[in-house]
């Protein structure tokens, strides 16, 4: 049976602007709000769910730059660039141009030794995540992100409210990122369904997907298809779901047919 996933995925079309333009929005928006909002207590339920809420839009906001390093945002190269080099920068101070070498080299061999994303000497996540970061942190970003920091502070924005309402939600964006999105598919041991791309997929739930790490986790169809934007990632699940169904039931019927 042919594999609905292996078909050239269609052009993003306006949908992949206006989505990458939604997600930037709503991470800005919502980081503004709480950095001038008056009134957030560490003890409130509010206070932690805005928190949460923002540490999702942070992992948003890098799933919007890692779909325009494949191109999925829009047809035309230098509107990807730039949504990229802006995604990449507002998440961290990344520089989006290392970052796509970077990834080009975990899609050319995901889990080999020149894949930069994975781990050859140990599959725990502490160890992982350390030799991650080390392998993705440079002085510039640095050197960003304290800018950032100082100019915040500069505006009269208070550090604890710097640290509540934009370090906090970016460090666990960063660690849901890297649990959901690098981690947790590739890590070994390799099963059959992981081939051919070393790739596991989370179970069918396209809610779970979604809040997770925008359907991110829906990693085999990923390395399957890259051209595919995050936003179509669950069709593909629905199709390799319908197709593994499909291959059961023709097997089933040939067991109960004449011999």
């Amino acid at each position: 049976m042919e594999n609905p996933a292996r078909h050239r995925p269609a052009p993003p079309g306006p949908w992949g602007v206006l989505i990458a333009l939604v997600v930037m929005g709503a991470w800005s928006g919502h980081l503004a709000w709480m950095l001038t909002t008056p009134g957030w207590a560490w003890d409130a339920p509010l206070t932690w769910l805005n928190v949460a809420l923002q540490a999702w839009l942070c992992t948003g906001l890098f799933i919007t730059g890692h779909d325009a390093m494949h191109g999925t945002v829009s047809r035309t190269p230098w509107v990807n660039e730039v949504v990229g080099t802006l995604a990449c920068f507002l998440f961290a101070g990344l520089s989006y141009r290392r970052l796509v070498v970077n990834h080009r080299a975990h899609h050319a061999n995901p889990t080999g030794p020149d894949d930069p994303d994975f781990s050859t000497r140990t599959q725990a996540f502490w160890p992982w995540l350390g030799t991650f970061m080390v392998r993705y942190t440079t002085l510039p970003q640095l050197g960003v992100m304290a800018a950032k920091f100082n100019i915040l502070v500069f505006l009269g924005v208070s550090q604890p409210r710097i640290l509540l309402a934009w370090v906090l939600p970016a460090v666990l964006g960063t660690l849901q990122l890297f649990y959901f999105g690098t981690w947790l598919p590739h890590r070994r041991p390799d099963t059959p369904e992981m081939a051919p791309h070393h790739a596991r997929t989370l179970p069918r739930n396209h809610a779970w997907a979604m809040l997770t790490c925008f359907f991110f986790g829906y990693h085999w169809e990923h390395h399957e298809s890259p051209g595919t934007p995050w936003w179509r990632l669950w069709r593909l699940k629905d199709a390799r779901v319908r197709e593994g169904l499909a291959g059961r039931g023709d097997v089933t019927a040939g067991r109960a047919g004449p011999l």
